[in-house]
């Protein structure tokens, strides 16, 4: 690794969806479609290159709440429930296209793809996806690390160190729970980092995690290498940051691959077009009558604000191998430049969301998959690594506290604390402070009893309520009565379990429904929120 390494890094999370007391629930559908978007073609990714003896290391964090939702067999049921949907309606939409062949094409393929996608989720991984990961891990390909419980934006939450410490802990929980190992590495939801979070890592037994760029450019003292070499804190948690460069050419609206007029249009779905009927729609429709995504489209980014032209797959495969050889071409001299200037081993982290690649941008695992291949196969030097790899080759590291950051709008805190959601931090920080009360006033209720169950659900509600995804949802304005209905509901639950737990007035059915509907965290101890003397360094 003398000449540096690249350091991909996918970061997978969904928020926790689960309404058992539905039949159907909309918002359950951001599970499924990623899992036949993202998390399937991902894994057949790389069962390809293990096959082919392509030597590829990706590192992918798996939210805790994601995690819960994939081993959940309702939600199981009813993502083959979902699929077999989608093939009647691709089906359907064969027959419709019949005079149309550029679209009917494609509705051949997407049926082709929901067929694929039914066969691997239930035979070849028995509908459990989280074995199929931790079998990828075991075969050296992936490095799996953890995050938050539910995806709290830490810094916004570190009134209450127990409020940070129960994230932390309850993220390492259950991946040991899921994959029977630690996790080395910790994904900080959306980056966000402050001075002394890594006092709570490291208690944890984490030994690394991700900041964005300027949690190393601005760290105190200032890293000698940029982002380009990881720091560590003073207790020997290293800190690895974002490179803007290589992040800027996938994410980037203007300049990123994603952007490109061959690469299928992510709007344009059947279930928006208004020359289909609402009746020949309405099985996959919200309500059978309000249009939302249903998950075909024929259409192309095309450019311009003119009509879009018909999606080509070919085409756009072409271009996603072009776009593969340019990134690696780029890191290429990126690493040759660096190596040379720093007299010592350069690591290009890239980090993106995962629902990324097959979601958002259709053709993302075809490109990451040309990528591997082609670091894979190069005998240049660049290699491809985990931060677990470079901390075990490379120490003497330099010792710095990160600058408070994040990856968000602005690199700070702005996009979860603003006039849209501010409302929120006073209610969750009182709830947060109740939750300490409560563990120090009931350490000694026996084990299992009515009245441990309560403050074990008070708890998992507070965590639940403290997910950094419903006030991202109210500042970019999309599904924003379903996130306030979220939190206020969590918070709402905790609230009378707190108080019912204080005068004696418990409920054992409604909480056994509570237990049912938030079923998360079963390992969740409510003593753990006791109040602690920190740890200094």
């Amino acid at each position: 690794m003398d000449r540096g390494g690249l350091c991909i890094v996918l970061h997978a999370h969904l928020p926790y969806v689960h309404h058992p007391e539905y039949e159907h629930f909309f918002e359950e559908r951001w599970l499924f479609e990623a899992i036949t978007e993202c998390y399937l073609p991902l894994l057949d990714m790389c069962e390809r290159l293990t096959r082919d003896r392509v030597p590829y290391r990706l590192t992918l964090s798996l939210s805790p709440t994601l995690l819960t939702m994939l081993n959940n067999e309702l939600l199981q049921q009813r993502y083959v429930r979902h699929l077999q949907g989608l093939i009647r309606l691709a089906e359907q939409e064969i027959s419709r296209t019949r005079k149309q062949s550029e679209h009917q094409y494609l509705a051949r393929l997407y049926r082709r793809n929901f067929k694929a996608a039914l066969q691997r989720y239930q035979q070849a991984y028995d509908c459990d996806l989280i074995a199929a990961f931790k079998k990828q891990a075991e075969l050296g390909g992936l490095e799996l690390i953890t995050c938050a419980a539910t995806h709290g934006f830490l810094p916004l939450l570190n009134v209450s160190e127990s409020a940070v410490r129960n994230q932390i802990n309850m993220g390492v929980e259950t991946f040991k729970q899921c994959f029977g190992f630690m996790p080395k590495g910790f994904w900080l939801p959306e980056c966000g980092y402050y001075p002394g979070l890594e006092a709570l890592l490291d208690e944890a037994g984490l030994g690394y995690f991700f900041v964005d760029s300027h949690g190393l450019t601005q760290a105190n003292p200032q890293s000698e290498n940029g982002v380009y070499v990881p720091i560590v804190c003073a207790n020997g948690v290293a800190a690895f940051a974002r490179d803007p460069e290589s992040s800027r050419q996938v994410w980037s609206a203007q300049e990123g691959y994603p952007g490109d007029s061959d690469y299928r249009e992510y709007h344009c779905d059947i279930g928006y077009d208004s020359t289909i009927p609402e009746s020949y729609l309405a099985p996959y429709l919200l309500e059978e009558t309000i249009r939302v995504p249903v998950g075909i489209k024929y259409q192309r980014v095309t450019g311009g604000s003119g009509p879009k032209e018909a999606y080509r797959p070919r085409q756009a495969l072409m271009k996603a191998r072009r776009h593969a050889q340019d990134f690696y071409l780029k890191r290429q001299r990126q690493l040759d430049d660096l190596s040379y200037r720093m007299g010592k081993s350069p690591i290009i982290v890239a980090p993106y969301d995962a629902e990324l690649f097959g979601h958002w941008w259709f053709e993302g695992p075809q490109w990451l998959e040309f990528l591997l291949r082609l670091v894979g196969g190069n005998k240049s030097g660049m290699q491809l690594v985990s931060g677990g790899d470079y901390l075990a080759r490379f120490h003497n590291l330099q010792t710095a506290t990160p600058s408070a950051s994040s990856w968000g709008e602005q690199g700070y805190s702005g996009y979860w604390l603003n006039e849209t959601n501010a409302w929120i931090y006073p209610v969750l920080h009182k709830s947060a402070m109740l939750m300490e009360e409560l563990a120090d006033e009931f350490q000694q209720v026996p084990r299992y009893s009515l009245e441990e169950r309560v403050l074990n659900q008070a708890a998992r509600s507070l965590l639940l309520a403290q997910a950094s995804d419903w006030p991202f949802i109210m500042k970019s304005g999309t599904t924003v009565e379903y996130a306030k209905k979220r939190i206020l509901d969590h918070l709402a639950r905790f609230n009378y379990l707190q108080e019912s737990v204080r005068t004696h007035t418990i409920n054992e059915h409604y909480l056994a429904a509570l237990e049912v509907m938030d079923d998360i965290f079963p390992m969740l101890d409510f003593r753990t929120y006791k109040t602690q003397t920190r740890t200094t360094y």
